[in-house]
């Protein structure tokens, strides 16, 4: 298992578009990796999951792994995070 910490910081959080990037790259590894605010934990790759958990700009999310490329899957998503997702 794998875990990192990132903070959400483009304006308007993880909805509908970038949680949609997000949601797609998630689903480029075989690892099952879930998204955690506070004490919720959502699967990475449901849009509906991801969307429920409201993230707005400025939130820090954990994002878990558990699988073959785990690490490469927090990674990715971290960077794409990062990014303001203009990956």
């Amino acid at each position: 298992m794998f875990v990192k910490e990132v903070t959400v910081e483009n304006q308007v959080g993880l909805h509908a578009r970038p949680a949609t990037f997000f949601i797609q790259k998630a689903n480029e590894f075989k690892s099952s990796i879930w998204v955690e605010k506070e004490e919720r934990r959502v699967n990475a790759k449901s849009l509906l999951g991801v969307l429920s958990l409201g993230i707005v700009g400025g939130t820090t999310i954990r994002i878990i792994a558990d699988g073959a490329d785990e690490q490469a899957a927090v990674e990715g998503l971290i960077k794409l995070v990062n990014s303001g997702f203009s990956d």
